[in-house]
């Protein structure tokens, strides 16, 4: 005995509208949702497009937060219309699905959810397969919208981290080393002009012998003392008396010690 399609279709169709609780309408439907207004949660509208030659009608499906009232900072959710249309031999051929009015869909999203009903309808050849493909789409728009949200709070997370982040380095600054900070010291006295006046200074400062001498107070003590401190005997110490025959003609005027003018063989010189 053959299978009688048109009746099996006719009583699927009647079920659909029962299920959905929605108003029997032909040949035009009007739009679902208009402006900011949306249906209830547990509203439907099933709608019949078209009974001849084969039936072709309309189901919404939608997430949760796109029936819920919207505020500036609520996203609004996910809906589409799904469009079926019996094929002649339905349900033992699969029917004809297509996707309209979709609301906030990425730009993939349309020919990902036709592949999980085409995957879908595969599995259910044979049987009445509308609410199973109507079931199967919703659950897939909340799995999307549910990752959608998780990526917008790991987004909103790590903005706060990096924030927080931003924040502490203003007052943390950077670690000082020693290598860091005489790096830092060598660049600032270099570009503040410090290192070239200190050569120049340097430069200016070549002391005399007299200077030297006056300056370095451990210049007044004698070789003696030093031997002293190494131990050895001043009885060893050798004085050659040669050195100083001629000592007696020396000028050691004290006027000479008070001139800071005074270098020492200038008299010499004068002679």
């Amino acid at each position: 005995m053959s299978r009688n399609y048109k009746e099996d279709q006719s009583n699927e169709v009647e079920a659909l509208d029962s299920i959905y609780c929605g108003e029997m309408e032909s040949k035009t439907l009007q739009p679902i949702f208009k402006g900011t207004q949306k249906p209830n949660t547990h509203h439907y509208i099933f709608a019949v497009l078209q009974t001849e030659p084969l039936h072709k009608f309309q189901i919404p499906i939608a997430t949760e937060e796109f029936y819920a009232e919207t505020n500036e900072d609520s996203e609004p959710g996910l809906a589409c219309k799904l469009l079926f249309t019996y094929t002649e031999k339905y349900p033992d051929e699969a029917p004809l699905v297509e996707i309209e009015e979709a609301e906030n869909f990425e730009d993939n999203f349309e020919s990902q959810l036709l592949e999980h009903l085409r995957q879908t309808i595969e599995e259910n050849i044979g049987m009445e397969m509308i609410f199973s493909l109507v079931s199967s789409a919703q659950e897939w728009l909340n799995v999307q919208w549910d990752e959608h949200k998780k990526h917008q709070e790991d987004e909103k997370a790590r903005k706060v981290l990096e924030a927080e982040e931003a924040e502490r380095k203003k007052f943390e600054g950077t670690r000082v080393t020693v290598e860091t900070f005489m790096k830092w010291k060598l660049d600032f006295e270099e570009s503040t002009g410090i290192t070239a006046k200190r050569e120049k200074n340097n430069d200016s400062k070549k002391l005399t012998g007299r200077e030297l001498f006056m300056c370095d107070n451990t210049l007044n003590d004698s070789d003696i003392k030093f031997l002293l401190e190494a131990g050895d005997s001043i009885e060893n110490v050798k004085i050659d008396e040669t050195l100083f025959q001629d000592i007696g003609e020396l000028d050691l005027d004290d006027d000479d010690d008070d001139d800071e003018d005074w270098v020492p063989g200038a008299d010499d010189d004068d002679d």
